[in-house]
């Protein structure tokens, strides 16, 4: 039987076996860790696979509930960290519909990103998890619900909140909004980001 072909933006080739490997590192069944990542374990069974690619919300999720980062998750090493990332380096990795660049060295504590969000992608997902958030706006309006209060951000503008208070993120403007975000990494097995609501399984 033949491997699904990837669909497009579908660039992460390395996700699927690291994903199946730090699961059992952290000692976790399928159906727990697809429990704390909000997942259905068919789903998450998938992203193993190799058939379905995760949304960069559900990598930060998984990332947390195995105690490490992103950039392992991506198959980057400790040994690969450097203090200084050239912007020929910053190769682009599209998950769920966004667009993000490492703009920082993995395995520290705190994870920097540039971010791309497309108009229309990811807008009903609703994040919750230890830890703060600050990102700023390059290009484009990024609307920003913190809690029951909405925001505008334009360029120039930033946010600094508490990862906790619920919040969700959505381009404004039919071009996209560019922003940098800055998150930090509990390096907890039990640290878990909740997403919902969701309509289904993201594409």
């Amino acid at each position: 039987m033949n491997a699904p072909e990837p669909g497009p933006g579908d660039d992460l080739p390395a996700v699927a076996p690291q994903l199946r490997a730090l699961r059992r590192r952290a000692g976790l069944t399928l159906e727990a860790a697809a429990r704390s990542a909000g997942l259905s374990p068919a789903h998450l069974s998938r992203l193993e696979t190799g058939q379905r690619q995760p949304s960069l919300p559900m990598l930060l999720a998984l990332a947390r509930i195995y105690g490490t980062t992103v950039s392992e998750l991506l198959g980057e090493t400790v040994a690969d960290r450097d203090a200084i990332v050239r912007a020929a380096d910053m190769e682009p990795t599209r998950a769920g519909g966004w667009t993000y660049f490492q703009a920082g060295a993995p395995g520290r504590g705190m994870q920097a990103l540039r971010v791309r969000v497309p108009y229309g992608t990811q807008g009903d997902i609703v994040r919750v998890h230890p830890g703060e958030e600050w990102l700023y706006v390059l290009k484009g309006r990024l609307g920003l619900r913190l809690g029951d209060t909405a925001h505008l951000l334009a360029p120039g503008d930033s946010a600094h909140f508490d990862s906790l208070t619920p919040h969700r993120l959505a381009a404004e403007d039919h071009d996209g909004v560019e922003l940098l975000f800055v998150h930090t990494l509990l390096q907890s097995p039990t640290a878990t980001l909740c997403l919902g609501p969701l309509t289904g399984e993201l594409p």
